[in-house]
């Protein structure tokens, strides 16, 4: 007996995959650091955008030869969020991103938002986006016990859509969403807008690579979604 398709699902972080965001958080934190004297080159910290934020920290003693306390380290995480929704009004969806998500609900193809954003940050930017977390599934970094590169945000997503996620496509901009992706058991999917390159995130286990939402749009076929 010949079983039934099993339906892919998709589960998308959201700064630099959805909305186009990564270098307002590499400012937001590049100030708020700033404002604590503490001073890292841009570029070292976009290459920490996507983790999370205790990962972050560690990151940040380890380069400064410098010591932070959990009170230092959620007064990072009050500054990053004040400078960051200063701007975030102003942040757009990436090109294709609305019409992906509409593609998806319209053949009624199981999507999820997972994110190592706060709702604090995430929040504004999801209205932007045109998706409601009392009508969609939306998993915030609030919701899991750790954020990237562990797996959690992605297994929470895919446990509140009731998929398996080993036939779920988990869409990011970093490597650290692959590595989590892999982690978590699914099929790892790579944007180029959010600063990282091709051998990067397929090194860091993506199965495919494209240019922003409109090209995973045009491809979806070769993801397992339907066009």
């Amino acid at each position: 007996m010949i079983k039934a398709r099993t339906q892919t699902s998709f589960l998308f972080d959201l700064d630099g995959t959805l909305i186009d965001s990564v270098y307002d958080h590499v400012m937001a934190w590049y100030r708020a650091l700033q404002e604590e004297n503490i001073y890292i080159s841009v570029w070292r910290i976009h290459r920490r955008i996507g983790m999370s934020g205790g990962l972050f920290s560690a990151a940040l003693a380890r380069e400064t030869g410098r010591t932070f306390d959990d009170a230092t380290r959620e007064k990072f995480s009050a500054l990053h969020a004040k400078h960051y929704n200063a701007i975030s009004s102003t942040t757009r969806p990436l090109p294709g991103a609305r019409e992906l998500l509409a593609h998806l609900s319209d053949n009624n193809i199981p999507w999820a938002i997972a994110t190592s954003g706060r709702m604090l940050t995430a929040g504004p930017v999801l209205k932007i986006l045109g998706v409601d977390p009392a009508k969609h599934v939306v998993i915030t970094r609030d919701m899991v016990r750790y954020a990237k590169p562990d797996p959690d945000l992605f297994i929470a997503a895919a446990e509140k859509l009731d998929v398996d996620i080993a036939h779920s496509c988990i869409v990011g901009d970093s490597i650290w969403d692959m590595l989590a992706a892999k982690r978590a058991g699914g099929l790892g999917v790579g944007l180029l807008s959010g600063g990282y390159g091709t051998e990067e995130l397929e090194r860091a286990s993506a199965y495919r690579v494209y240019e922003d939402p409109a090209d995973m749009l045009l491809h979806l076929d070769e993801v397992g979604g339907r066009r």
